[in-house]
């Protein structure tokens, strides 16, 4: 067990101070504008505001996540289950080198938009102090809420919170 904690302990203090994350870091709270970026994509420019209107579920993720690599089935199933109803997801990948999350969407496929930040500047915007961190955003662009990590058991309660956001107006 020590040597797990051990191997996580080192895995965030490199994460923190590979970014540059203060560890007082702030993160958005619920109704303040989430900031807009301008990221290359896994299918071109991906910018946050151009997903006006929608509601966002704003993913950051790297390919050395444990529960990234969970997460991405349930987001998958998220996007295809709401699209209509104006839904996207959109996951911000760290990693430094972008061809690692290349072979880690090779593994484990998106059916979302995916952007790449290998230098690490919007989780600093965020406040992002762990993978994965999403923000669910609505139609105007204001944070709802943030959760960090991700856990099968959560699942219910964070599609509970997307429909919400779906049906307000």
């Amino acid at each position: 067990m020590s040597f797990i904690l051990k191997r996580v302990s080192s895995v965030l203090i490199a994460f923190i101070v590979a970014f540059g994350i203060s560890v007082d870091a702030k993160a958005f709270e619920p109704g303040e504008q989430a900031a807009d970026f301008t990221l290359p994509g896994k299918t071109g420019v991906v910018k946050l505001s151009d997903m006006k209107g929608s509601v966002i579920y704003l993913d950051f993720w790297a390919s050395w996540c444990g529960p990234c690599r969970q997460s991405f089935p349930w987001m998958n199933r998220m996007q295809a289950k709401f699209k209509d109803k104006g839904f996207q997801v959109l996951a911000v990948n760290l990693d430094a080198k972008t061809d690692q999350a290349t072979k880690f969407l090779s593994q484990v496929p998106a059916d979302f938009t995916v952007a790449f930040d290998s230098k690490g500047q919007t989780p600093r915007v965020y406040g992002v102090k762990g993978m994965p961190t999403s923000f669910l955003i609505d139609r105007n662009g204001k944070v709802l809420w943030q959760h960090a990590g991700f856990n099968s058991a959560d699942t219910q309660e964070l599609e509970q919170k997307i429909q919400a956001a779906l049906e307000a107006r």
